[in-house]
């Protein structure tokens, strides 16, 4: 199957970029049967879409953070792949039927905030439940009983694919459901789909996909409802090299999604893939936007060479989102790469704040007498 080919026919074009809101989404929803489950605090509405007459019940929702909107583009490409003649298409709807929340944060999508309007990580609150947006989530779910939940996310461009040197583009999880991270036939259901999307995802991102990291914390949705006895797989669309607006992220988290449902159906998902699992390198903190190396700057009268990193800020700003980088680290820097790097040969640093970097600074400066950089980019 074209996987490429088949996300460019059904892709969602009205959907670009990092800001994505009600207002982009609302005017897709009403091409398909949706109802309003409820509001957030703001008093948002919070769409559900149930489609397909398959005895295999898959949850999925995304956007419980506001400021992760790469997976509810993919889920809109989806949508138009399912309300197509497609023959993958006929056959999911046949084997499956879905239940999805597009947007389970509106406010925080609107604000660009990680947390909803009470400033609460909908992801930290499955056990209390102390928010409407919980609420209608942990409902929803009751009501549905799904034998499969996908929890879609973003994560920030700092990931790479364990030691392998390249940027987490994708990251999955099989969530515990003890401290003790026991796998039992839940999780390794979960884990054998991971498995499945994984094995494609090789073929469009070699050495780019990795693991989540899986401590048990029953205040996440993902832990909660493996705890629950039903295998849930975590999402994390991540960057791809100069990909910003995670429009080829977007793509991947597709593939992903057909790919693996793809699995479910034809395939007994409870053969032991574990060791495949485990395989899959795990997520790890290496990567900056930024990395200048080899930097001569006067510190305190001396001269002394260093390292220094730059990160961008997503920014919402006159309803748009700026990139902004400011300086994060400074030092040796030792196995940090960036996605952007430069050698500096030496070459003095200046400034127009106090001529050497600073944390949190704006990454504006000069090296040497004519190169310039503005917003961490070479001009």
């Amino acid at each position: 199957m074209d996987y490429i080919e088949l996300h460019k026919d059904y892709k969602a074009n009205s959907l670009f970029g990092r800001y994505i809101t009600l207002q982009d989404i609302e005017p897709l929803l009403q091409k398909f049967s949706t109802e309003v489950i409820g509001k957030s605090v703001l008093g948002r509405p919070i769409y559900k879409y149930n489609i397909g007459t398959g005895s295999t019940k898959v949850f999925m929702w995304s956007q419980m953070h506001g400021n992760e909107s790469t997976t509810t583009k993919a889920l809109f490409d989806f949508f138009n792949l399912l309300h197509s003649q497609e023959d993958i298409a006929v056959k999911l709807l046949q084997q499956f039927t879905f239940c999805f929340l597009p947007m389970v944060n509106p406010d925080g999508a609107t604000l660009y905030t990680r947390e909803n309007a009470n400033k609460v990580d909908l992801n930290r609150d499955s056990i209390d439940l102390s928010q409407p947006e919980s609420q209608l989530l942990r409902k929803t779910f009751e009501e549905f009983q799904p034998d499969f939940c996908y929890n879609l996310h973003d994560q920030r461009t700092i990931f790479g694919a364990g030691t392998t040197g390249n940027v987490a583009t994708v990251s999955f999880l099989a969530p515990s459901f003890n401290e003790s991270r026991e796998v039992n036939e839940v999780r390794l259901k979960a884990m054998n789909v991971i498995v499945a999307m994984n094995e494609e995802l090789q073929k469009h991102i070699p050495n780019q996909v990795a693991r989540f990291d899986d401590g048990f914390n029953l205040n996440c949705i993902g832990d909660m409802f493996t705890y629950l006895k039903v295998p849930t797989i975590l999402f994390e669309a991540g960057h791809f090299q100069e990909d910003y607006y995670r429009e080829y992220s977007r793509k991947m988290i597709f593939i992903a999604l057909v790919s693996g449902l793809k699995h479910i159906y034809e395939n007994d998902v409870v053969d032991n893939k574990f060791a495949e699992y485990l395989s899959i390198p795990q997520n790890n903190v290496v990567f900056y936007d930024f990395l200048y190396k080899n930097i001569k700057i006067n510190y305190d009268g001396k001269e002394i060479i260093t390292n220094f990193a730059a990160q961008y800020k997503e920014e919402l700003i006159d309803g748009k989102i700026q990139l902004n980088a400011y300086i994060a680290e400074i030092g040796a820097l030792k196995g940090k790469l960036g996605h952007f790097q430069y050698n500096a040969h030496k070459m003095m640093y200046s400034d127009d704040y106090e001529g050497f970097p600073k944390i949190n600074q704006k990454a504006d400066f000069c090296l040497g007498k004519n190169i310039k950089f503005v917003n961490g980019l070479k001009k």
